[in-house]
């Protein structure tokens, strides 16, 4: 990794490691090399000439003809432009470690499902082991609970809600918004002030603006009015919790007075082990989200500072 003036800049962040130290820590490092002006049009330099051309199409060649399509970069001739970006979630459904949730017969897994393998830092390539494992043990404890439990009529009054609910969204009057407005504007807040650095004033300012695009959620029109394969109606209706797990994000961000993992907070830089070792639970309520501490079991593997 280098930055604008062709520094190899993780010497200076992870002197042992270097690019191999922890996401966050090498996140953090590029942030801060783009945030003090060492940057490239806003992003730094991964160079990986020194790998050879050989090498680089045989072992590297899907990601090679990533950067040839949309940027017209042969790895092998040249530095490709790179920044963080959010691409998991470490947090999600609470479950056991057959993936059952606090509701008898629901079932999660994937990066929906938060088992709590990762704590708040996953390190490389653990997401497709958490997807295989936790997934076939999942979809194992749901079809024996399937056999087990007799099945039963959805209420009528349950479907009436949700036909209600369509219906609304469908009646709704053109008025120039649209769903992919409201869900980039959504994503462009939490990149500007939930990622890599996070301040109390900044998940302030996002968790005001969350609540404002929930405004216009609630009036927002879908364009396909067809009642077959309608998948506008269907983005619309993820939207919504969408918006529901931005704001959870940000409401336990502002809660956690530490940083820890990928979650750092300028105000309190420091890990916090004395008070901060619990898992920040989110029920929703009628008043909004409702956050509650967990204290983390700890068996084996006791905390430690990390050093790269």
């Amino acid at each position: 990794l280098l930055n604008s003036k062709g520094e190899r800049f993780m010497e200076k962040y992870a002197p042992n490691m270097l690019e191999l130290a922890s996401r966050d820590v090498v996140s953090r490092a590029e942030q801060t090399e783009i945030n003090e002006g060492r940057d490239v049009d806003g992003c730094v330099l991964l160079d990986l000439r020194h790998l050879g051309k050989e090498k680089i199409h045989q072992r590297l060649s899907y990601i090679n003809e990533v950067s040839m399509d949309f940027l017209g970069i042969d790895l092998a001739e040249e530095p490709v432009p790179v920044r963080p970006g959010m691409h998991y979630q470490m947090g999600g459904i609470k479950t056991d470690v057959d993936g059952a949730t606090i509701i008898p017969g629901l079932y999660a897994a994937g990066e929906s499902a938060c088992v709590s393998v990762h704590g708040g830092n996953r390190l490389g390539a653990n997401s497709l082991l958490d997807t295989i494992v936790f997934g076939r043990r999942s979809g194992e404890a749901a079809a024996r609970y399937s056999r087990e439990k007799p099945h039963r009529v959805i209420p009528e009054s349950r479907v009436s809600l949700d036909e209600d609910q369509l219906k609304e969204i469908m009646a709704r009057v053109d008025n120039g918004d649209t769903p992919a407005k409201i869900r980039y504007e959504m994503g462009v807040t939490m990149n500007d002030y939930v990622a890599v650095f996070r301040t109390v004033g900044g998940m302030e300012t996002a968790r005001k603006k969350l609540r404002d695009l929930r405004d216009r959620f609630q009036r927002v029109p879908v364009q396909d009015k067809g009642r077959v394969f309608n998948t506008n109606i269907i983005f619309t209706i993820e939207l919504g919790f969408m918006l529901d797990c931005a704001e959870t994000i940000v409401m336990s961000a502002l809660e956690r007075k530490e940083s820890r993992g990928a979650h750092f907070m300028t105000e309190y830089p420091e890990r916090d082990d004395e008070n901060w070792i619990k898992h920040i639970s989110v029920r929703s309520t009628p008043d909004g989200p409702q956050l509650d501490h967990v204290p983390v079991t700890i068996t084996q593997w006791q905390p430690e500072v990390r050093s790269y």
